[in-house]
């Protein structure tokens, strides 16, 4: 008598790992006021990265928490920059202005480290920038413009070479 041995194979599921790290930066409720009552949602920011000088920042509301989240962190994928790093540092100073915020971004020598704080010091975390130094001027505690000043600053940076050229 023969006995045949059922072998089951045992499905493994593995969970796909996240390209990017996500950070929530700021979870508001947001109310709209209308003839019927108050309508509340929730506003979040988020800020992706991969830490290979790849950011992207997303603003969403949603009905709920889980759902604003979810629709930042897919806006902030469809905004992502590339960053200029050279030696783990950015290649030159530069400033940028959104609404009231002034952000002011200097390159460090290595071992430094990232002198920066809230906002600024999230973006270059995720972005890869290990020795920055700056200076959010001016007195706004805005999270939002703040991330995005530091977005519109890391976009304008350029090449030591190219930057570093005089008329002659």
């Amino acid at each position: 008598m023969f006995i045949q041995k059922r072998q089951f194979r045992r499905r493994t599921f593995e969970k796909k790992k996240e390209e990017f790290d996500s950070k929530l930066l700021d979870l508001a409720r947001v109310t709209r006021v209308t003839a019927g009552g108050r309508r509340l949602r929730f506003r979040a920011a988020m800020v992706i990265g991969d830490k290979k000088a790849r950011v992207g920042f997303g603003i969403a509301k949603g009905k709920d928490v889980a759902q604003a989240v979810e629709k930042a962190t897919r806006k902030a994928k469809k905004n992502l920059i590339k960053v200029l790093i050279v030696n783990e540092t950015i290649p030159h100073p530069v400033e940028a202005k959104f609404g009231a915020a002034r952000v002011m971004l200097k390159p460090q020598r290595k071992g430094r480290g990232l002198v920066a704080g809230g906002t600024i010091r999230i973006i270059c975390t995720l972005a890869g920038i290990k020795n920055i130094s700056s200076k959010i001027i001016g007195r706004t505690g805005n999270k939002i413009n703040n991330a995005k000043a530091t977005i519109k600053a890391l976009k304008e940076l350029k090449h030591a070479d190219t930057s570093t050229k005089t008329k002659t």
